[in-house]
């Protein structure tokens, strides 16, 4: 099982999209799509996913977001719990896409990525 944490929006998240599922295909493997802005993950899948990525929590967060400046956020003030926690209150800021296979997983972010990642 593949799991894409999805923005169907997002140019990036569908090309992911449309690999995967060229991989799941080829390899006869299914595909879970994770719409976070539609179910959004919670504080300890957060936790859960950061550990996964073994990337610190900053990596996650799209520090571009006008979310950011409309509500004055310094990231850089904030220690990884209150990070996590400004993921779980604000979709948004999550990077995309993820995948996760197994127990591991990656930001495919430029999708080409995944071309070596994929076993």
């Amino acid at each position: 099982m593949i799991s894409l944490i999805h923005n169907p929006r997002c140019s990036k998240s569908r090309q992911a999209l449309e690999m995967l599922t060229q991989y799941a295909d080829q390899h006869d493997s299914a595909i879970e799509i994770i719409d976070y802005q539609k179910q959004p993950l919670d504080v300890a899948a957060l936790t859960k996913l950061q550990r996964v990525l073994g990337l610190p929590v900053m990596e996650m967060l799209r520090s571009n977001e006008s979310l950011l400046k409309e509500q004055n956020i310094n990231l850089a003030a904030l220690n990884d719990n209150e990070l996590l926690a400004l993921l779980a209150e604000h979709p948004v800021l999550l990077q995309r896409p993820i995948v996760i296979q197994g127990d591991r997983a990656i930001i495919a972010r430029p999708p080409e990525v995944l071309h070596g990642w994929l076993i």
